[in-house]
This record gives C-alpha cells, structure tokens and sequence, in this order.
C-alpha cells in the first residue's frame, strides 16, 4: 500500500504520528493546521507540503487522518466553504480525535454522500506511543474500509482492535477516559491524604502497586502527582471534555454516574483556576493542599 497521506491536526499527537509515518516510509503529501507555524514547521522537518486549505489536504492524498480536539472542530473540518469533503471521491478518512460518537456518524453520513469513506481510529495512548508507533487504537466503521487502512493504522499502533460500526469505539474511549479520569482524581486523593499524615510518597506508592490500589494510572502518573511534575501528555482540559461525553451518554442511557460526576467536577475546576493545560496528573493540585500554591501554564 502506497497512499498519499494527508494529515489535519498536528499538535502534540499529530505531529509525532507524521514523523513516525514518515520514519517507517509512508509518503506524507499535505500538511493543514489552523496554527500555521505548527504546520509549516512540521512540514518542513519532514520535506512535504504545507496546505493553507483543508480542501487542498483532499486533493493531494488518498488517505486523510485528522487529529482536531472536539465536536465543534470536527464539526468544522467536514463542513463549510473548506470543507475536506470537497473533491473527496474515493478518498479515506481516519478521524483519530475523541469526540461524541454521533458526531462521528455524522460525518460518517456526510462523507458517503460526497462519495467518500470514514473511520474513528480511538487512541488510549499518549505522545511517546504516538512517536513510536505503539498506539493502542479502538476502529470503529466500515470494516472493508478498516481493511483497506490497516496497514497504515498498523504502522502507528501495537495494539489495533476493530470495535464495530461508527460510533461503537467513540463510546468505548468515552469508557476508558472515564474510568481513567476518576482513578486518576482517586489516586490524587489517597497520595494527599498520605501527605496530610506525614507518611513516606515514596513508600504508599510502592504499597499501592503491589495491593488492590494498583492501577496503570499509578504508573504513568503517581510519581508526577508527588513531584508536581505535569507536563502536559493528557490535558486537564482534555480530561474535562472526554468525561463530559461519558456523562452524556450515561444520561441518555439512563445511568447514574457519580464518580464519573466528581471527577470531572475536579478538572472542570482546574480549567476554572487556569491550570486546563497541566497535564491530567496536575489533578494533585487540588489536593495537596499543605504545599505551595502551583502557577498556571506560561502561555
């Protein structure tokens, strides 16, 4: 499979997923990013085309990936005068962003009228999976279309799952970040309480890896939580969107979700003191109380 592929969307994820595409000798032909720098310094790095339209991204490539951060970009990106289903005849699109899965039955709808096939490529992983290739990916679409891209999404991922039609891996993200999120805002809560009782960070964690306190989130986030070392892999603000279409979909469901509630209640309220950009672990903030006060991201 030799496609030319586009991307749109080259923040922290998108970019690393273009040098490593690159890397393993993928043809990137266009790049697109609202933030105009970022694209044409990735562009640059990797010797292909900048496009200052997303319907210019269409026109150079077969496969399309996009990579926006909610519902509305999404939204945008597939609609309007610049639309990326303009000139989309025969074209793939394979929509890693986390967003509503209605949202990406949408776009699912709007792209087979323009002639055009979609995927939702669900990523439960972070900037260095991205980077080298080891993304956990959840597919959900067409599955003689999830054929047709596989080798691509094999490139980027170490674990790839076909899920089921649109929509079923966009609920199933919705279900790992929710859970994420609310271990994430516990473990914040037992290493403060810890602190609060003078007992050793170094040696609760130690404890909780090896009892029922376990968690992968202990893993990739407990030692930054007690160092207050939160560079930014998975934003609080992040982290406040994605529990929002949990909660959502537990109200159309009729599910009562309070945990789910709390947490995003605790980054809904980092957002509100200006730390949405710390990273998800920056959730320690709101708890550890006893230490000095954190200054917000330097914009």
């Amino acid at each position: 499979m030799n496609e030319q592929i586009g991307i749109v969307g080259v923040g922290r994820m998108g970019a690393n997923m273009a040098r490593r595409l690159k890397e393993v000798g993928c043809t990137i032909s266009a790049i697109y990013d609202v933030n105009a720098s970022a694209a044409e310094s990735i562009a640059a790095e990797l010797g292909t085309t900048v496009c200052r339209t997303r319907r210019e991204v269409t026109e150079r490539s077969d496969v399309i990936l996009t990579v926006v951060t909610d519902d509305a970009a999404m939204r945008s990106i597939f609609s309007g005068e610049d639309s990326l289903l303009e000139g989309a005849t025969g074209k793939i699109f394979v929509n890693f962003a986390t967003v509503t899965p209605s949202v990406h039955i949408d776009v699912e709808s709007s792209a087979a009228k323009a002639g055009a096939a979609t995927l939702e490529a669900c990523m439960a992983s972070s900037i260095t999976q991205a980077r080298e290739g080891t993304l956990y990916l959840m597919v959900g679409g067409n599955a003689g279309t999830f054929e047709r891209v596989r080798p691509i999404l094999e490139k980027l991922s170490s674990s790839l799952r076909y899920i089921g039609p649109t929509g079923t891996a966009a609920k199933v993200k919705a279900l790992v970040n929710m859970v994420m999120n609310i271990n994430t805002a516990g473990l914040a809560e037992g290493l403060a309480l810890g602190d609060a009782l003078g007992l050793d960070l170094d040696m609760l964690r130690e404890v909780f890896s090896q009892t029922g306190a376990n968690s992968q989130v202990l893993k990739t986030d407990g030692e930054d939580m007690q160092r207050r070392d939160h560079a930014c892999f998975f934003s609080a603000a992040h982290a406040a969107k994605d529990s929002g279409i949990a909660l959502e979909l537990a109200r159309e469901s009729g599910v009562v979700t309070p945990l789910a509630e709390a947490a995003k209640a605790q980054y809904d309220a980092m957002v509100a003191a200006g730390l949405g950009e710390l990273d998800k672990s920056g959730i320690a903030e709101l708890t550890f109380k006893s230490r000095r006060p954190l200054q917000p991201p330097t914009p």
